[in-house]
């Protein structure tokens, strides 16, 4: 079979190996590859495999022997699904093996935010020594009371680091999630955002991306959080309204954020919606990698594989995740 994987940046020798080995013409893209030129690649293309690259209803339709998409990941917003749907391709993405991972990276985030760890670091190499003056004081977790948006698994992840971990206040906001799922593991429920942002000293996006979630961090609920309050996207980019953001640092309505997801990646220091956040000692900037561990990779590229044998030998195709979108699709199975 030819088999197309986009997103080369994103080494994965472990399936492109296993791949090849079969017999199979794997054809790996690089990262912001234009429409077009994905378009011819996938002309004769029975497999894709991607990660960032967005698949159109223009490359979906130029691929007539493709049979599946597979997204070595998460997210599924880059993928026309519909438009996979009604060509009778299936879509398959990779939920589970960044759980902790993510929350993991959030939590960095959230600690290095907390005790101020880049700016100690930038003075320590400038200077030497920081001594324990005012600009320099961190705050606890412990005693925090931390907002989750998005009480998935790894939303459920990051409230049990701070909650059970450090002995943080943890709600959430989840519409689709009953209080009492919360409760079991010690997290009160929200019933609006509002309320959540108004509570939290932090706040840690952790929903998926859809046409409900796009910019469900806007000006309004920006001006909402206290103004001590720090904001941590592992998400998605668009989740957040990034303009709004950039003035809400600026002006000061929130103390800061850790950041590793953006609307627009990759970054530019210039001509980028969220240049001016280079500059902030109050912002962390992360390149999208809090999923890349060792551990967590070797886990995404196993279970790659065996979601592309099983296209590959004509067998049901395993779909972990409980989106909606991917949900009812002929020739998937459903644990």
């Amino acid at each position: 079979m030819k088999i197309v994987r986009t997103d080369a940046e994103l080494q994965t020798p472990i399936t492109d190996t296993a791949l090849r080995d079969a017999g199979h013409d794997l054809v790996t893209l690089p990262d912001g590859i234009d429409e077009d030129s994905l378009i011819a690649a996938v002309a004769d293309a029975d497999l894709l495999l991607m990660c960032y690259t967005p698949i159109t209803v223009r490359v979906i339709d130029a691929a007539p022997n493709l049979r599946g998409i597979v997204k070595y990941g998460v997210g599924i917003d880059a993928i026309d699904i519909p438009a996979a749907k009604a060509r009778g391709i299936t879509v398959v993405n990779i939920p589970e093996y960044a759980e902790e991972t993510v929350a993991e990276g959030a939590f960095a985030l959230m600690i290095a935010l907390a005790r101020k760890l880049i700016p100690l670091d930038r003075k320590m190499r400038a200077d030497g020594w920081a001594w324990p003056e005012p600009t320099w004081m961190g705050n606890d977790i412990a005693g925090k009371t931390i907002g989750i948006v998005g009480f998935g698994k790894i939303g459920r992840s990051m409230a049990r680091m701070c909650g059970q971990g450090f002995r943080a206040n943890v709600i959430a906001y989840s519409p689709h999630t009953p209080a009492s799922d919360m409760e079991a593991v010690g997290v009160t429920r929200c019933e609006t955002l509002l309320d959540l942002l108004a509570q939290a000293d932090i706040i840690s996006i952790h929903c998926v991306l859809n046409a409900n979630t796009h910019h469900l961090i806007g000006e309004a609920e920006l001006r909402a959080m206290q103004p001590h309050a720090h904001l941590i996207n592992v998400s998605r980019g668009a989740i957040v309204d990034e303009a709004a953001l950039v003035r809400a640092l600026q002006e000061g309505w929130i103390a800061g954020a850790g950041l590793d997801v953006f609307s627009d990646e990759p970054l530019r220091r210039d001509g980028h919606m969220i240049s001016p956040l280079f500059e902030m000692d109050n912002v962390i900037l992360s390149p999208h990698l809090t999923f890349y561990t060792a551990e967590a990779m070797e886990r995404l590229e196993r279970e790659t594989l065996e979601r592309c044998n099983e296209m590959i030998e004509g067998r049901p195709v395993l779909v972990k995740s409980t989106d909606p979108r991917l949900q009812d699709q002929p020739g998937a199975t459903y644990p």
